[in-house]
């Protein structure tokens, strides 16, 4: 309950507005509570954005049920979608920044790899096989390309150079890196 209200209210405000307080007062508990349940500000946060990196693996999950042959360009597409659509809740995922001392808690860490996982397959499986061995650091490369482009299109960068089409962008930019990843492994020699 704790974490589905704070999600709801950093969907509502994002990072910078975002309050324990509020988040207490809406379920009518004290802000102490939260701070018993969660240990500190930190580690709430943390359970948060981990349920938009829940909520965001599951949205690409079911739009790779529903989506055609094209798979690379429904990861895509998809990462531009949920971003679009969970605007605040999306940059409170970058927003936040642990503090030196403090390492992402192991449950949390293997619950928001989940999201990567399945660019991870998605990408091994569009490479040729001899092509394949490299492809967990790929498609994290990938995902900085696209998360570039969609961080820009959010922003309002892309409009202000003139770019209209960020997704498409994107999936080019993927699309090169892939072509040239099967072009490396086929003049490797065996």
């Amino acid at each position: 309950m704790l974490v589905v209200e704070g999600h709801k209210h950093m969907a509502e405000v994002g990072f910078a507005r975002f309050s324990a307080r509020e988040v207490a007062k809406r379920i009518g508990y004290s802000v102490g509570t939260i701070y018993n349940v969660f240990g500190d500000y930190d580690h709430l946060i943390i359970a948060i954005n981990t349920r938009t990196f829940r909520l965001w693996a599951q949205f690409m999950r079911e739009a790779l049920e529903k989506g055609g042959t094209d798979r690379i360009a429904t990861l895509v597409e998809c990462y531009f979608a949920f971003a679009r659509s969970n605007r605040k809740a999306w940059t409170a995922i970058y927003d936040h920044h642990l503090p030196s001392d403090m390492e992402m808690p192991q449950e949390h860490d293997w619950l928001r790899s989940e999201l990567t996982e399945i660019v991870v397959t998605e990408v091994r499986n569009a490479l040729p096989e001899q092509a394949r061995t490299g492809a967990g650091s790929l498609a994290r490369s990938l995902i900085a390309i696209v998360h570039g482009h969609c961080a820009f299109d959010l922003s309002g960068s892309f409009r202000l150079m003139g770019e209209a089409a960020p997704v498409d962008m994107a999936l080019a930019r993927v699309r090169e890196v892939l072509a040239a990843a099967a072009d490396k492994a086929a003049d490797a020699p065996n």
